[in-house]
C-alpha cells in the first residue's frame, strides 16, 4: 500500500487587496505574506499614493481587502487602520509640542535608534526639521505595531545616515513578522530590504 502523502498547507496571505479598474487605477490584485516587504516605484502621479490610501480605506474606491483572511468590511474603519497603518509622505501634526502626539513614557530609546535626540519630545513641532518630522511620523507608526505598514516615501527627505538608521529599524520590524508596502523613488531600497518590487505606470502595477 503506497505511503500517504502529507497534506499541503495553504498559507493565507497577511494582506490581500483586489480592485477592478476605476478612474484612478487599473485593476489591481495584490498579495503580501507575513514578514515580507513590497516596494512600489514609478513616476510621480502614477497612482502609488492613491493605492496605499485605498488599501488603508482612506480614499473611496471599489476595492476589497483582507487581513489574515478576514475581510475589511467586517471591521470598522478605525479597527482596520489600527492594524493596517498608513504613514504619508507629508505627516500631519495637530499639537504644538512633539510629545503631545505620543503616550507616556516617551519612547526615547526608540527615537535614538532613528537618530533623534532624547529631548525632542519637549520640542515644538514648528522647530523640527523636515527630516525630524518625517522620522517622528515613522516613529508614531512603528509604535502602533500594526500587522501591515503602508509607507509613502518614508526616507525621501532624509540624508544617507538617517536613511540607514530607518532601514535598520524597518529590517528589525520585518524580522519581527510585520509586513510592509513601501512607495519609494529609491529603488536601491529594494535590494537593501530584500523586498519584492512592482512598478506603477498610469495606475497599473507592472511586475519587474
Amino acid at each position: 500500500m503506497p505511503a500517504k502523502l502529507p497534506a499541503l498547507a495553504l498559507v493565507t496571505p497577511r494582506l490581500r487587496f483586489s480592485a477592478p479598474a476605476s478612474e484612478r487605477l487599473a485593476a489591481v490584485e495584490l498579495s503580501l505574506d507575513a514578514g515580507r516587504c513590497l516596494v512600489i516605484s514609478g513616476p510621480s502621479g502614477a497612482g502609488k499614493s492613491v493605492l496605499l490610501r485605498m488599501i488603508a480605506e482612506l480614499d473611496p474606491g471599489p476595492g476589497n481587502a483582507w487581513l489574515n483572511g478576514a475581510p475589511r468590511e467586517a471591521m470598522s474603519g478605525p479597527q482596520w487602520r489600527r492594524q493596517v497603518v498608513y504613514c504619508p509622505a507629508e505627516s500631519g501634526w495637530w499639537h504644538e509640542q512633539v510629545g503631545a502626539h505620543f503616550g507616556q513614557p516617551y519612547p526615547r530609546a526608540f527615537a535614538e535608534k532613528l537618530g533623534l535626540t532624547k529631548d525632542i519630545f519637549e520640542q515644538e513641532v514648528r522647530l523640527c526639521s523636515t527630516g525630524e518630522r518625517q522620522r517622528l511620523a515613522l516613529l508614531r507608526s512603528f509604535l502602533k505595531m500594526p500587522a501591515v505598514l503602508l509607507l509613502d516615501e518614508p526616507t525621501g527627505p532624509l540624508d544617507p545616515d538617517n536613511v540607514t538608521r530607518v532601514e535598520a529599524v524597518l529590517a528589525e520590524l520585518l524580522a519581527a513578522d510585520m509586513s510592509m508596502v513601501i512607495v519609494t523613488h529609491d529603488t536601491a531600497q529594494i535590494h537593501r530590504l530584500g523586498a519584492a518590487h512592482l512598478t506603477m505606470q498610469d495606475g497599473a502595477l507592472i511586475p519587474t
